[in-house]
């Protein structure tokens, strides 16, 4: 960093030197070099604390396609949280002594967010025991598996070594997770009683087959099996690989999940049914952290309650216009029940009803990928495919969610669907979710991000929960302009996912700021929108373990829809959508005012340019 010394030297030569203009040329080129000088060192700080991020947790080198610690997992102790928080302590400490004022503009956006991150880093280590380890969304019973299935790659035999190295680690990984559950337990922090039953299902379904029982092949036998046959491996070397995998599935992999299934069973006769976390230690102050990091604003949560009462009202009043528009004979309410329980909604609940629906939306995406160039510029080069969500985890995964790709391009982007019980995946939503999910949504969003090269690597892998669910959102309206949802179910169904994000404005609000309980909150989206019973229930129960998370879809969206017409209105005539939609994602995820910060200067820009 310049000394303070220098800086004030530099600021005399140039006060002395904006006296004559025989000293302007020399005194700028000084100013630009000093500033590329310190604009450089900052960027290669980035990606050093980045890289140290990354090279602190072997599930994300594995997640980015590095393979240092490939055959290790991720320590879950009060001794990584302390290293994690003074890691982090560190690296803010080196960061400040980048000199903020001689960064060049761009560089000047990633110093603020990376302090930012830092600062609500070490801030949040105040929460860390403020979780539930064991859910039914993102637990570390179903994530494990899910990880060794979805992200560990075998290309050779080390890679193969590696998968085997941890599986034999799941024992010690789940002693942690146990011990974490204590913790948490003993300050109070218990999952709500409804948890257990979901989690325990989870994990017997990891040991279910062979070689735990007799039957086919356990689910992480069979994705190694699967993996190893696809790379060339004398046979000898195969089958002592095989015989490795199993004796530490047997071994290892049962131990863990029978303790963790064990205690579980202890823990959830201490659990109760009170949903929110106002019930936990600090609950009120740890509820308001969580929606200021989920909504990158400075909303209250009785804002955004009442924000969802009006959103949820204005789009009952548009859905009324497309049931007279259908000529359907009845009110609101009887026309939502008309949608739950009509069988051409419906997909089959068979193997070929779950195929028809992956084809269907991959159409769709399709359908959107060859009309892209009307509306963007940028556009990822990864590949973007279509899934169904595993069946050992199918029971108690969310409706359906997207995995970004490698940056390398070796694995795709994907859509994964919730195809467990098809009741729960209306015909007349599959159209808006899969735009949401797929193409203009997250992997529009994600996969660009991931393959920007003009911003430092800490970016291209942010996390702005308001920033990316928003623009899932938005991307579910974009269409409409586009002329697609022809059909007016379609249309509606577009409407109904919208109102589900108003909703859980509410919803959220009112489970963890006014103590409704599940039932409560199950009651209300039953009351104001179409979707199925299943649906509804399985979404409750997840707004109740991921706390604000819910929160983001419906501000994003609006944000970002008002920095569209603020732009409009600036810019009149020279507004173009593509340059708004390029200016979003060229930067990567970023908090709503700096993300709006950014489109007033393009379009600012923009103006001045013409």
């Amino acid at each position: 960093m310049k000394s303070f010394s220098s800086a004030v030297a530099l600021a005399v030569t140039l006060a002395l030197g904006g006296l004559s203009g025989c000293n302007n040329e020399p005194v700028a080129s000084q100013v630009q070099a000093q500033a590329q000088s310190e604009s450089e060192k900052a960027n290669a700080l980035f990606d050093a604390l980045f890289m140290e991020e990354v090279m602190a947790s072997p599930m994300a080198q594995t997640q980015l396609g590095l393979k240092q610690d490939q055959d290790k997992w991720d320590e879950f102790s009060e001794a990584q949280y302390q290293r994690d928080l003074e890691r982090r302590q560190g690296q803010l400490a080196r960061l400040l002594e980048i000199d903020a004022s001689q960064l060049d503009s761009a560089t000047r956006l990633s110093f603020d967010l990376m302090k930012q991150d830092l600062e609500n880093a070490i801030a949040d280590h105040r929460w860390r025991y403020h979780s539930y380890p064991v859910n039914q969304m993102r637990g570390i019973q179903s994530r494990t598996a899910a990880f060794l299935i979805n992200q560990h790659a075998i290309e050779d035999e080390a890679d193969a070594r590696a998968y085997i190295s941890r599986l034999q680690g799941i024992e010690k990984r789940f002693d942690q997770a146990i011990e974490q559950l204590k913790v948490r337990a003993d300050k109070g922090i218990i999952a709500p009683k409804f948890v257990f039953a979901y989690a325990i299902s989870d994990s017997k379904n990891i040991l279910a087959g062979a070689p735990f029982e007799a039957g086919p092949d356990s689910t992480l036998l069979a994705d190694f099996k699967g993996k190893l046959a696809s790379i060339e491996i004398d046979a000898d070397t195969r089958a002592q690989l095989i015989k490795q995998a199993e004796t530490a599935l047997s071994n290892q992999v049962a131990a863990g999940y029978g303790k963790l299934i064990s205690y579980l069973g202890e823990l959830e006769q201490q659990a109760d049914e009170r949903d929110g976390v106002w019930k936990l230690p600090d609950g009120e102050a740890f509820y308001a952290t969580m929606l200021e990091r989920t909504t990158t604003t400075d909303m209250t949560a009785e804002q955004i309650h009442q924000l969802g009462l009006d959103e949820v009202a204005r789009i009952h009043g548009e859905m009324r216009a497309i049931k007279e528009q259908v000529g359907f004979d009845g009110d609101l309410d009887a026309f939502f029940e008309y949608l739950r329980t009509d069988p051409k909604f419906y997909f089959d609940n068979t193997d070929e009803g779950r195929a028809a629906y992956l084809t269907q939306a991959t159409d769709y995406i399709d359908q959107m990928r060859d009309r892209l160039d009307e509306v963007f510029g940028i556009k990822p080069k990864a590949d973007l495919v279509v899934k169904a969500v595993e069946p050992f985890r199918e029971k108690s995964a969310g409706k359906a969610f997207y995995e970004v790709p490698t940056a390398d391009g070796s694995r795709p982007g994907t859509y994964y669907a919730n195809l467990y019980n098809m009741a729960n995946m209306p015909s007349y939503q599959m159209e808006a979710l899969a735009f949401h999910e797929g193409i203009p949504g997250h992997h529009m969003q994600l996969a660009t991000a991931i393959e920007l090269e003009s911003v430092p690597k800490f970016r291209r892998y942010a996390m702005y929960t308001a920033y990316i669910e928003g623009w899932g959102l938005y991307s579910e309206y974009l269409p409409k302009e586009m002329g697609f949802y022809q059909d007016p179910y379609s249309d509606f169904g577009r409407l109904a996912m919208e109102l589900w994000r108003a909703c859980r404005l509410v919803v959220d609000t009112g489970i963890h700021q006014k103590g409704w309980s599940r039932e409560q909150a199950i009651q209300y989206l039953a009351d104001n929108t179409p979707n199925p019973q299943g649906d509804i229930v399985k979404a409750i129960e997840r707004y109740i373990v991921m706390p604000s998370q819910a929160t983001a879809y419906k501000i994003g969206m609006i944000k970002i829809l008002q920095m569209r017409a603020d732009a409009k209105a600036t810019m009149g005539e020279a507004f173009d959508l593509r340059g708004f939609h390029d200016v979003i994602l060229a930067n990567g995820a970023l908090p709503l005012n700096m993300l709006e910060q950014q489109v007033q200067q393009w379009a600012q820009g923009q103006i001045a340019a013409n």
